[in-house]
């Protein structure tokens, strides 16, 4: 997860003011009346990762070399299935984001940094770097505020929520172009979905969410049945052209500001179908977007990213995107509520296995794959 903005995105969009009035530390200065610094609560998000003392030493250290004598206050956001954590520094009326990563790093290297290089350089909107401290891991970034997508949406009508999309569809196809036409040295243009990182996702989905998270008993035969379809799918997926892909397109990575829609969380972006993105707005986990949008929005991108393309061709492969970005997504909401615990992506699984069901019983050829999955999971049937 990348937060040049609110704070975490997923479970915390929107919360950080009660992340301030419970969690809020000062640094830099004495701590106020009842406040204490060693004891202020930072969230862990990843075991491997710094204990909350040696963060907030870390941190403290950072601030004391970067921003001395200066009255901070710094709140801890919570974060999702990231090994980084995120904290909001509070001066004033001014705030910022400081990244902290689980261990040190060199910053030509970081994925974050060159993906947003890129992206800057190709006119898509995303946080400015305001510092970067490779050996204690920070990266300190603009505050894009609280404003998801996802809570954007809350209030508003469908004229402007359908403006929303046409703008942030728009944007994929603009990333789509731009790539291709330019130098493609970075590393994330030698990264893909191809057939090793597909079926790994969907396996990942069997382990974590059918086994893991629901405790099915899978017999040889489904199992046997279950990877040939698994295969199968990955296969097909991997042989179509690719293009760059943010990765992690969907409705909490993108955040309203200065009446744009800022791109976050995009360090993991690879090589992928061009339905990939697409496939991850539409089919998001977190909102629904009405049927009738997605078939105007799918087509709207269709005419500028792959016009050439026969509508049943990218139909067909915008439905199959969708199938494997949808289990993958079960198989990480699995992951994080029995592995580690964290029940906060629970509300979201019943829309993602719509989702899946809805595709999945589209195609003949995906009938085993569909059967066998439904008798351990009800709701696909």
């Amino acid at each position: 997860m990348s937060v040049g903005a609110a704070g975490a995105t997923g479970a915390a969009a929107g919360t950080a003011g009660a992340a301030e009035a419970a969690a809020a530390m000062t640094l830099g200065t004495e701590p106020a009346a009842g406040t204490s610094v060693a004891a202020a609560t930072i969230p862990a998000t990843d075991p491997g990762g710094p204990d909350a003392e040696g963060a907030l030493a870390l941190i403290r250290g950072y601030l004391d070399e970067k921003r001395p004598g200066e009255a901070l206050r710094v709140v801890p956001l919570s974060g999702d299935a990231s090994t980084r954590r995120y904290y909001r520094l509070v001066d004033g009326g001014r705030s910022e984001v400081l990244a902290l990563y689980p261990e040190a790093f060199v910053p030509a290297e970081l994925t974050y940094l060159t993906v947003r290089a890129l992206l800057v350089e190709y006119g898509l909107p995303v946080p400015a770097t305001i510092d970067v401290d490779g050996a204690r891991g920070v990266v300190l970034q603009e505050d894009l505020g609280d404003r998801t997508l996802q809570e954007v949406l809350k209030g508003t009508g469908d004229g402007e929520r359908d403006e929303l999309y046409r703008e942030a569809v728009d944007e994929i196809a603009l990333l789509q172009l731009r790539a291709a036409s330019g130098p493609q040295k970075a590393d994330c243009f030698r990264i893909a979905f191809d057939i090793e990182k597909l079926t790994w996702e969907l396996h990942y989905f069997l382990k974590h969410f059918v086994e893991g998270h629901r405790g099915c008993d899978l017999t040889v035969e489904d199992r046997a049945t279950l990877s040939e379809a698994f295969h199968e799918l990955g296969h097909e997926i991997a042989s179509w052209p690719r293009v760059l892909c943010h990765r992690d397109y969907h409705s909490r990575n993108l955040m309203q500001q200065r009446d744009r829609l800022y791109w976050i969380d995009f360090q993991d972006a690879r090589m992928g179908p061009t339905t990939y993105d697409l496939a991850s707005l539409l089919r998001d986990a977190y909102v629904d977007v009405p049927q009738e949008l997605q078939e105007e929005l799918a087509e709207r991108f269709r005419q500028k990213a792959t016009p050439d393309e026969p509508l049943d061709v990218f139909r067909r492969r915008f439905d199959l995107t969708c199938v494997q970005r949808n289990l993958k997504a079960l198989g990480t909401f699995g992951f994080m509520a029995r592995v580690r615990n964290n029940p906060v992506y629970l509300p979201y699984i019943p829309r993602s296995l719509a989702h899946a069901r809805h595709n999945l019983s589209r195609y003949p050829e995906l009938e085993r794959l569909w059967r066998t999955l439904a008798r351990h999971v009800p709701e696909l049937a």
